[in-house]
């Protein structure tokens, strides 16, 4: 059966908040997120500084760009320390195959490489009218996460709401990646595809990415402590 793990979203603007955050969770050592927003503040060191810490880390900068520019970038990333990495599907095939060379060690090693389907934030309506696309979104997931799984990848981000259908088409061992998630007293915020923790887990989702629910709460050890119990069925971090 595939590992789960809650994983919170450090979005924050510095190391200080960061740190100041992770610092109410005592002894507990959470799977945490390391975006644009915090990596650009702070650079490759503050990756370092976390794995020095205890953390498992998923390094979300969304590459995408031609396959020869991501192919250096994930060259350079590999040995950051980061567990887990992401790209955009979109970037196409060839690019997500030299994503894939680039991340690669020397000794055969590499973080977990996934591919972003379709943001949470991203509803039928703007795809089909901005992004011109005229599939349904669901199917789009799907066939992004298809040929993400034909380049060797470890697996998808999607909402957890595509989870289930990504397992049925990629094969159980297929990674999903799902933020989007909200407790059910919760508000939506800028999301358009969320479920709560509990779904998540019956739909299918392997690790699920937390942020406001947890880093904007007064107690927000009580918070992950809920998640965990939620989606995991038990708190042992």
């Amino acid at each position: 059966m595939m590992a789960k793990d809650v994983i919170i979203a450090l979005d924050f603007k510095n190391a200080l908040y960061a740190l100041t955050f992770l610092e109410k969770f005592g002894y507990h050592r959470p799977y945490v997120k390391v975006g644009m927003e915090l990596f650009y503040a702070e650079g490759p060191s503050f990756v370092r500084t976390l794995k020095n810490r205890g953390h498992e880390i998923f390094l979300d900068l969304k590459l995408h760009d031609i396959p020869n520019t991501v192919k250096g970038g994930m060259g350079s990333i590999a040995n950051l320390g980061a567990d887990m990495v992401n790209l955009h599907a979109s970037g196409g095939s060839v690019m997500m195959k030299a994503a894939l060379e680039g991340l690669t060690r020397d000794d055969g090693t590499r973080p977990l490489l996934i591919a972003v389907t379709q943001l949470t934030s991203t509803s039928q309506e703007l795809m089909q009218r901005e992004l011109l696309i005229n599939e349904s979104l669901e199917n789009t997931v799907i066939s992004y996460a298809k040929n993400a799984a034909d380049c060797g990848l470890d697996g998808i981000v999607c909402s957890p709401l595509e989870g289930g259908r990504v397992k049925a088409a990629c094969g159980a061992g297929f990674i999903t990646v799902t933020p989007g998630i909200r407790f059910a007293d919760s508000v939506k915020d800028d999301q358009s595809r969320v479920t709560t923790p509990e779904k998540a887990r019956e739909l299918g989702s392997d690790y699920i990415v937390v942020g406001r629910p947890i880093t904007a709460q007064d107690d927000p050890l009580a918070a992950y402590e809920r998640c965990v119990n939620e989606f995991m069925g038990g708190f042992a971090k």
